[in-house]
């Protein structure tokens, strides 16, 4: 038969080793010990096996907590190995992130089967974010169910299963227009063209999934004819990176992980972002110039949501990276194939459809919010600066 021991209690220095110095004395085994202290108050669980006098150590445990001024209960347990059940990380964001959301989340836990191990705060800004380690359930019903209840309370959930790659080098690759930076490229070019609204009017219908991407493309570069390449330089300067691009970047990078983009935009732009970011890997279509103007065609394959997929199956076997170890980020239909193909995708900011088939969404406007759906704590990105 095994004890578990709880010590509840204000946090103090030498606490768990007191507690340590008692169970070395009476020959006891320690099986499990999971600690936690949540704003100065002390949850200690230690489970105990051995073979002496078990009243003598709960007696002495008894007398140690009493002189440290803490609470101390002790709970048998069957010594059945308990099952092992897959378990999933779950991220819940949102500004704010009520308590009424926290209960339609976890209430949504309890009836997939799934149950609560931990729950650890990620983040207070610019989002408030818990991350939940939960025992049981099924990957994609937990998805869809939570995906729903996200809806319902406005907040953001994403669901990841529990595997080593978590913690392992990994692979993110991200849309860029509207996603790592502001706005559509193609639109700023086309006011500098004369033909902003009729441009704005087939980019709305692509992304939405109404068009063909490459003939929507085609057809809107056409338009484009003519225009001086200093236009084009004036619209590069003119690009600005959505808020919290430069910390998602250089965290990621300090975390030793690769970064990448695809894009159905232009290489005008990309090659830029690449070396002032330091991304990895870049991958966009190349306008075609002669005589120091746009001629309205596109140079070779037009990047469509199925070239984005493959760039990201690319990117990461050159990396030497299984699937599963890869992130996609996108807004826009033409980024499906992207976000299926990844190990994780995530909608950011995203048309309706996107979301619908995303494995998670984030609504706020801080692209650096998706390191806290890696599980990764505002305290640490703030080191890595």
């Amino acid at each position: 038969m095994s004890l578990l021991v709880t010590v509840t209690g204000r946090d103090q220095p030498g606490v768990t080793a007191a507690l340590m110095d008692v169970l070395d004395a009476h020959g006891a085994t320690v099986e499990d010990v999971e600690q936690v202290v949540v704003h100065g108050r002390l949850l200690l669980g230690v489970v105990i096996a051995g073979e002496g006098d078990g009243f003598r150590v709960t007696q002495d445990l008894v007398q140690v907590a009493k002189d440290l001024d803490v609470e101390v209960e002790f709970t048998p347990l069957d010594d059945a190995e308990p099952r092992l059940q897959q378990r999933h990380h779950v991220v819940v964001l949102g500004a704010p992130l009520p308590p009424a959301a926290l209960a339609a989340v976890t209430r949504t836990l309890a009836t997939c089967g799934a149950n609560i191990e931990r729950v650890t705060r990620l983040s207070s800004w610019p989002a408030q974010s818990f991350e939940l380690v939960v025992s049981g359930g099924d990957t994609a019903e937990l998805r869809t169910r939570l995906a729903a209840a996200a809806v319902e309370q406005q907040v953001d959930v994403a669901v990841e299963r529990a595997s080593i790659y978590r913690r392992a080098k990994r692979l993110v690759v991200m849309d860029v227009d509207s996603t790592l930076v502001q706005g559509e490229v193609i639109e700023m070019l086309a006011a500098e063209a004369g033909c902003e609204a009729e441009v704005a009017r087939v980019t709305a219908a692509a992304m939405a999934g109404e068009l063909d991407f490459e003939q929507s493309l085609r057809a809107r570069v056409q338009l484009l004819a003519g225009l001086p390449v200093e236009a084009v330089d004036r619209v590069r300067a003119a690009v600005r990176l959505t808020p919290g691009a430069r910390t998602l970047v250089r965290t990621l990078k300090r975390l030793g992980w690769t970064v990448g983009i695809v894009s159905g935009g232009f290489t005008a732009v990309t090659d830029d972002l690449q070396a002032e970011l330091g991304l990895d890997h870049a991958l966009a279509n190349v306008l075609e110039v002669v005589d120091d103007r746009l001629t309205g065609q596109v140079v070779g394959e037009v990047v469509d949501r199925a070239a984005k997929a493959a760039a990201l199956r690319r990117f990461a076997e050159e990396e030497g990276l299984l699937p599963e170890q890869t992130v996609a980020i996108g807004d826009g239909a033409n980024d499906l194939d992207m976000l299926a193909a990844a190990g994780l995708g995530i909608a950011f900011n995203a048309k309706q459809v996107v979301r619908d088939a995303a494995d998670a969404a984030l609504s706020v406007p801080f692209l650096d919010a998706v390191l806290f759906l890696l599980g990764i704590p505002r305290d640490e990105v703030e080191q890595a600066v």
